[in-house]
């Protein structure tokens, strides 16, 4: 998951009282979860989406709408493990290469129609449909055979998906993969209703139709608002609150509008500016409102490394090193954000090599001015540093603007973009330098990194050069591949994770990625009125799982 346009895996922090997740997938009791009482409209601010269409949801704001409008077979409860939604069963053969599900009969799209076996294959091929141009597609139905036949549109069905039976899906995977399973956890592997037609279908894309706790009032008012309901023919726990109202924020001051909605009563819940972190820290933890958590999420700058500056390892590094983490974490982050020195975050304890960048260990100016002359970098050459306005990020860029300017000399300019344009521009064929760059682990495996960010069948360009996968960086390294293909294809977890850790050395010897800080979330919740409110694995609110008091 692309990470937030403001600055799930719990593994610490000060964190309100988690609730269970609220689609257990052998929960048959049709009443509200938890204790707390039916009814409430909960309120929040959010920037524009790019979808909340399962065909291409991606990012935390269009996430929180999709994941709450449809149910697949797994989800990832805040504290990362995975449990059974509409699954009942699964069998993997003994090559990784062929999965069997067994779903929950009889649960129904909110239109009528019953979720079967052919209403997750319709929905997974969409994903896959050339026409689609989903940017979720590859990491998670990618390896399902066919895959390629589908992107290239010579082929309208999936050959690696069948139904033996009305509640059987069976898939077949062009290699082994022993996380499989895991990957289902993602809101695009949804099931859709036949109404959802194809990937272009505008009605659907600003109206879906799904399977979840909530459903559509309405439908989506671009740059206005979206509004859920709850949905009282839900399959497993129905939610509590009657209504969800979601308003649309300018992008270029979201954070402050969101944290100014709270203080006024507007929202229920909010991120802050950055700037407003620590005085907000002291006034609502008093009043039980304050929530910070360490995620699976991770904060780099994203090199470009097929053409301009940052082609090179050596000019990678050199901005690496040019960069004092430690001194914009205590200045703009007063202290609130620990310092990145891995790709992989520190939530993945198995995997997780702390200071494999030795580039981001600590400053070293020297070094920086060695490995840039190295590379070609003189003063004055120009770098492209691109960021989405709105999420709290001016602070933080400027102060890495800066250091590159003074350390190295380089002309940088700093191209502020809404997030929806900044992630066109990444996709851009002819991009260069680097970007802002965040990334929330969408289900917990290194794979869900590894894969996406790195790995060259993630690169998934079209025919005008632009990049539809989630390697935005174009990093292209064959051995890399190879190990990341070899970790999916071991059964056992243990020697999986010592690939894992290979597969990341490597990227990280290539300054694949720069990486900056780890990920600490904080928000506000409204604990006057409201109770059971928390980040889901997704840094969203639990929305399923809120009560009004």
């Amino acid at each position: 998951m692309r990470g937030a346009k403001s600055a799930k895996w719990v593994v610490g922090a000060v964190i309100v009282a988690l609730a269970a997740t609220a689609c257990g997938g052998d929960n048959k009791d049709d009443k509200p979860a938890g204790a707390g009482k039916a009814g409430g409209t909960f309120s929040l601010g959010l920037v524009e989406p790019v979808s909340i269409d399962p065909v291409n949801a991606q990012e935390s704001e269009g996430i929180l709408v999709t994941d709450n409008l449809f149910t697949g077979l797994y989800e990832p409860t805040a504290d990362g493990k995975v449990i059974p939604a509409l699954a009942t069963s699964k069998t993997v053969s003994d090559d990784g290469k062929t999965w069997t599900f067994k779903i929950k009969p009889g649960t129904k799209f909110t239109n009528g129609e019953i979720v079967n076996a052919e209403a997750f294959i319709r929905g997974w091929t969409r994903l896959a449909a050339k026409d689609s141009a989903s940017d979720v597609a590859t990491p998670n139905v990618g390896g399902i055979d066919g895959f390629e036949a589908l992107q290239k549109g010579t082929a309208t069905t999936f050959s690696g998906l069948s139904a033996p039976d009305e509640n059987t899906i069976q898939v077949k995977l062009s290699t082994p993969d022993f996380e499989f399973d895991v990957k289902t956890t993602h809101t695009s592997m949804s099931p859709v209703p036949k109404v959802a037609g194809a990937g272009k279908n505008q009605a659907y894309n600003d109206a879906p139709i799904g399977n979840g706790p909530f459903k559509m009032s309405g439908k989506w008012e671009h740059n206005k608002s979206i509004t859920l309901v709850r949905n009282d023919d839900y399959g497993l726990t129905k939610a509590h609150l009657d209504t969800v109202k979601i308003s649309i924020l300018n992008s270029a001051n979201a954070s402050n509008l969101e944290y100014q909605g709270f203080q006024s009563g507007q929202f229920d819940w909010a991120r802050m500016p950055t700037a407003q972190l620590t005085s907000a820290k002291a006034k609502y933890t008093a009043q039980n409102e304050w929530i910070q958590a360490d995620t699976s999420g991770m904060n780099y700058l994203l090199p470009i490394t097929e053409n301009g500056p940052l082609k090179t390892a050596k000019a990678r590094q050199a901005i690496s090193y040019a960069i004092d983490r430690d001194a914009i974490i205590a200045g703009v982050f007063q202290g609130m954000q620990t310092k990145s020195t891995t790709i992989l975050p520190p939530s993945f304890k198995d995997v997780y090599q702390k200071d494999l960048c030795v580039s981001c260990i600590k400053q070293d100016k020297d070094k920086a001015k060695s490995l840039a002359a190295e590379a070609g970098l003189k003063p004055g050459d120009e770098l492209h540093i691109g960021f989405n306005t709105g999420g709290g990020h001016e602070e933080w860029v400027q102060a890495v603007v800066q250091q590159i300017k003074d350390v190295l000399g380089l002309n940088v300019k700093m191209d502020a973009k809404p997030f929806k344009e900044l992630l066109a521009a990444q996709q851009a064929p002819g991009a260069t330098g680097a970007y802002r760059f965040a990334w929330g682990a969408d289900y917990p495996t290194p794979d869900n990194f590894l894969f996406p960010l790195l790995d060259s069948k993630s690169i998934n360009k079209d025919a005008s050069g632009k990049v539809q996968g989630d390697n935005r960086g174009r990093y292209n390294n064959p051995a890399f591949d190879a190990l990341v293909e070899k970790a999916r294809s071991t059964k056992d977890s243990a020697a999986r994770n010592e690939v894992y850790k290979q597969a990341e050395k490597l990227a990280m010897d290539d300054q694949a990625l720069i990486p900056l800080w780890n990920r600490t979330q904080f928000r506000l919740v409204n604990t006057k009125k409201f109770t059971g409110g928390a980040m889901d694995f997704h840094e969203d609110p639990n929305l399923a799982e809120i009560s009004a008091k």
